[in-house]
């Protein structure tokens, strides 16, 4: 059986899986990575599918030893990775052996780091998928993060080939204090004034602490309501961001609860829900309007930078 000890468990370390679409109309969210094209990328630095397992570690590392040999890859928010004492590359894959002690530092910049084994983290499927949902008690392991002494199993791999993976240094992103976020307007946008929808547009707004993997609170310019910030609850989708009767916004992230009865006044676009979710609190988000055709060839954009990302 290959697996490893954690030691430390950082400050919020959980796994994560691409998560479990198709439950929302139970109050069920689909979790999975804030941070999908990092989580994508240590995956296929180690050779395993997309779907595989891996952590998720949030501002502070884990640290934990292999049991085990294996290749491991280290992908999102800068945190420092040492193998035995040694610095070792982030954005690659790197080979650890049996007895090898791995740890994460505390993140320079960004908020979530990604820790992808060849092969996979292996838990129990709840409901298709290993994605821990926490505030739910669901998935991952045991529903909750990782504590000292949990002996966490990898799923059986066979050996690749030897020559190394790594990220192309244009591929890998930068956490800017400064940081635009590309949104489509709606579907609520009617209920705003044009001076709130400008001052969504025209300034900064501050990530504050209150952020986690359901939502995060910013603080700015009031958003201005025509009539009211209540509506009839309907569907939430990811990245939407709602305005509550204060008129500050709140982003939607994976966690999400699945009906809100506030309006919202636009939605973030796929691929910049990861720049969102790497935000760190004091950090300066603002907010650029796309029409769908634009937004949909930024997609295919996207997607295509992701394809070629690896040599």
């Amino acid at each position: 059986m290959i697996s490893f000890l954690v030691h430390e468990a950082g400050l919020q370390t959980t796994i994560q899986d691409l998560g479990r679409p198709g439950y929302l109309r139970y109050g069920i969210p689909p979790s999975g990575p804030v941070d999908l094209a990092s989580f994508l990328l240590a995956n296929r630095l180690v050779r395993n599918p997309d779907s595989a397992a891996a952590l998720e570690c949030t501002l502070i590392g884990p640290q934990f030893e292999m049991q085990a040999a294996t290749v491991i890859a280290v992908t999102g928010a800068d945190m420092p990775v040492r193998v035995n004492n040694r610095e070792i590359s982030r954005w690659a894959a790197v080979p650890v052996g049996t007895g090898d002690v791995v740890r994460l530092g505390s993140a320079r910049r960004g908020v979530r780091a990604y820790v992808a084994f060849r092969g996979g983290v292996d838990v129990p499927l709840a409901l298709g998928s290993r994605a821990t949902y926490l505030r739910g008690t669901l998935g991952g392991f045991q529903g909750r993060p990782l504590k000292k002494g949990d002996l966490v199993n990898l799923c059986l791999s066979t050996p690749g080939p030897p020559r190394e993976r790594r990220v192309r240094p244009e591929a890998i992103p930068t956490y800017s204090d400064h940081v635009e976020v590309r949104v489509v307007l709606g579907p609520q946008a009617d209920r705003f004034t044009p001076e709130g929808i400008a001052a969504l547009l025209g300034e900064p707004y501050e990530m504050t602490s209150q952020a986690d993997r359901m939502g995060a609170r910013l603080r700015g310019p009031a958003i201005t309501h025509t009539r009211g910030h209540d509506i009839i609850s309907d569907g939430v989708p990811l990245g939407g961001i709602q305005v509550i009767g204060d008129g500050q916004p709140i982003i939607l992230l994976v966690d999400r609860q699945s009906t809100g009865g506030y309006t919202k006044v636009a939605t973030v676009c796929s691929f910049d829900v990861a720049r969102v979710g790497q935000a760190r609190p004091g950090q300066w988000l603002r907010f650029k309007a796309l029409a769908v055709p634009e937004a949909h060839a930024l997609f295919r954009r996207e997607k295509k930078r992701l394809e070629e990302a690896l040599v």
